[in-house]
């Protein structure tokens, strides 16, 4: 019998619908019953391509005495965080709080009124290796609720008050010593050996590898190109891509980049071929684009709906196993491809009989020669094996956030090939977000099953500003700015933690909500419409993804350079101050942050393009550096003229203004 799951929309919830336990999705009615009935609750995060999820569920929350332990004792809350990351934000805090760490899948235990008193990731049913099994900690929370409750109640007061006193900043430090802290930070973490920075395991971050190709052009600092070339060569190599179906995994569970944990995220493959165009753009070599190439081709054939928007993520696990649906045996590729060519493919993909992951293989060219191309035309046969031996499931629930930022990085990959159906995938998909996920200026997070999902929080809102400058970057045209600064409006009413950007759009009203926000700034992560949670959080802190303070920094800064609007210079120094006191302390933990501080101190090239009447204004973006600021302008102006009556370009670099030209050519 279906729990209360059965009606949401959340591929996740429904993972969980046929559980004998009694689960709710966040909703009154189930703090009213706790409240009513006495109860603790037990809240649990996850997300559907969670393998570790995956776990916890078929140990504990499809077994009967588990589910009679949760349902007799404590009232059962299912979130998925990809929905609402509102609550997944405010709860790994309090995870991380108590535990020094957090994760997925992500369990609290709370009063009715939404405060914690007990976190933690991940519980086998009974305990084993010096970990506390689900059941024992069920039973012991019912203990103390009934008999000790006092003492719970004090330590959730003591750990929610602690968490709503606002981080005190550091004290801000010039931002040309923040961004060089910075990279001395990258350069004593960084792996010389594997690539990759810090320990295993090593996620992929590629925005910390776009802000050190963003230094080296500007600096020429050599060490910052070796970091990021190494470690975007190093994931390629290794099992953190998928060599076969193409796309990068999650993050590599080991040093070498060897070992990956499966599941496959939209927002990692964005990220990375945005810095993966960065690489070959700043260095001309052939590699990154064609990774880029790689990946994309994943994406638009495997995670694009019908429609044009993107899914969310592929699973890890298949029937039940990790990675079951990636690894090979040398014996399946020689039955394939039959003996001569089978054996060859082996050697080049590090395929052995010994195999390197679970006594199978996780297909590598961590031995190999890497501009090697000669098994390509095979590839292909493989990946349909792989589909007709498992089945690997998908999340088909579209994220605004993420879909943002694959729309951003086809722009760029468009930008950069010059290939048409990069630009054309990136439109679909911005056609499909304006027609299910936006009403005027309002964004919502997520559409499944015909469905919105809530309000759209911060993320939402960045990333989606971010594609849509990415657009008018990639077409030239101006519905795209428009669009960017009309939504940028609604962010910074909406989350922004000012009151002077409210009063007015006059720079004298801007100038004072600036000085009351001298304290404060920044944005909020949910907004004035959401619903109030325990704690109101700014996340700040750079993590798999850019924050959507890091990202609506960049955003504002992108728009200070393309309109000269006071208003937006404004708003971007009042952001940059407020992130430069949070980010002193530990700065590589802020690199879309120190990417946007680059680009305000030392702007990169920036290009007005004036079309003559022949030349449409699509033709124009192509003609630009990829990297270059754009702006567009329909038609000559009095400060635009067209020279010689032709296409005219108005070129600024190093704070000066060069001649207007009709071929970019002529300044090189």
């Amino acid at each position: 019998m279906s729990n209360r799951l059965a009606s949401e929309t959340s591929p996740y919830l429904l993972q969980h619908k046929e559980n004998p336990v009694h689960w709710y999705p966040w909703c009154d009615e189930a703090f009213e019953r706790a409240k009513e009935e006495d109860k603790p609750i037990f809240l649990s995060i996850g997300y559907s391509a969670c393998h570790w999820c995956h776990v916890i569920a078929r140990e504990s929350f499809e077994d009967r005495e588990i589910a009679e332990l949760l349902n007799q004792y404590f009232i059962s809350v299912k979130v998925d965080r990809e929905e609402r990351p509102d609550i997944d934000s405010v709860y790994m805090t309090v995870c991380q709080a108590y535990t020094g760490s957090g994760g997925w899948p992500l369990s609290i235990f709370m009063t009715w009124e939404q405060k914690p008193f007990f976190a933690g990731t991940y519980f086998p049913k009974t305990s084993r290796d010096g970990m506390i099994g689900l059941k024992e900690l069920l039973e012991a929370i019912h203990e103390r609720w009934k008999n000790d409750r006092t003492s719970l109640l004090l330590q959730s007061d003591r750990i929610v008050d602690t968490l709503r006193k606002s981080e005190q900043p550091t004290v801000k430090t010039s931002y040309t010593e923040l961004i060089r802290r910075g990279v001395r930070q990258f350069g004593r973490t960084y792996d010389a050996q594997y690539g990759g920075f810090g320990r295993a395991p090593k996620f992929p971050t590629a925005h910390n590898l776009i802000f050190l190709l963003e230094y080296f052009k500007r600096t020429g600092d050599a060490f910052c190109l070796r970091m990021a070339e190494h470690t975007l060569t190093q994931m390629y190599r290794g099992g953190l891509f998928d060599h076969i179906g193409f796309g990068f995994y999650r993050y590599s569970t080991d040093k070498k980049f060897l070992v990956p944990h499966f599941e496959k995220m939209l927002y990692d493959n964005a990220l990375l071929i945005l810095a993966l165009c960065q690489a070959h753009t700043v260095t001309g070599k052939t590699l990154y684009l064609e990774v880029a190439r790689k990946t994309a081709k994943y994406v638009l054939e495997k995670m694009t709906s019908p429609e044009g928007g993107f899914y969310s993520s592929q699973d890890a696990d298949s029937e039940g196993d990790e990675g079951k649906f990636y690894l090979l045996t040398p014996q399946e590729t020689v039955e394939i491809l039959g003996q001569e060519e089978g054996k060859n493919f082996n050697r080049h993909f590090d395929i052995g009989s010994e195999g390197n992951f679970r006594g199978k293989n996780i297909p590598n060219l961590l031995k190999s020669d890497i501009s090697d191309q000669s098994f390509d035309m095979v590839l292909p046969v493989i990946d349909s094996y792989r589909q007709k031996r498992f089945s690997l499931r998908r999340d088909e629930k579209i994220l605004t956030s993420w879909n943002g930022l694959m729309i951003a990085a086809l722009c760029m990959l468009y930008l950069t090939s010059k290939e048409e159906k990069y630009l054309t995938a990136a439109e679909n998909a911005n056609g499909f977000i304006e027609k299910n996920l936006c009403i005027e200026d309002t964004l919502f997070t997520a559409f499944c099953m015909g469905k919105r999902g809530a309000f759209g929080f911060l993320d939402d809102y960045a990333a989606y500003i971010f594609a849509q400058l990415s657009l008018y970057r990639a077409t030239g045209e101006c519905r795209y700015l428009q669009r960017a600064q009309k939504l940028c409006d609604k962010a910074d009413l909406e989350f922004g933690d000012r009151d002077g950007s409210k009063e007015s759009d006059a720079a004298d009203g801007l100038d004072r909500g600036i000085q009351n926000a001298a304290d404060q700034g920044g944005f909020y992560f949910y907004g004035r419409n959401h619903q109030k949670l325990i704690l109101h959080p700014k996340e700040i802190y750079d993590g798999a993804m850019p924050s959507g303070n890091s990202l609506m920094a960049y955003n504002l800064v992108r728009l200070a350079h393309i309109t000269e609007e006071r208003r937006y210079q404004l708003l971007a120094e009042c952001q940059l101050n407020f992130l430069a006191k949070h980010a002193a302390g530990h700065p590589s933990g802020h690199a879309m942050f120190l990417t946007a501080l680059l680009e305000y101190t030392e702007p990169p090239e920036k290009v007005t393009a004036v079309p003559d009447r022949q030349t449409h204004i699509r033709d124009l973006p192509v003609l630009l550096p990829p990297e270059a600021i754009a702006v567009f302008l329909e038609e000559a102006t009095e400060k635009y003229p067209l020279k010689n009556q032709k296409t005219t370009f108005y070129v600024c670099r190093n704070h000066s203004c060069l001649p207007p030209v009709n071929d970019l050519h002529e300044l090189t």
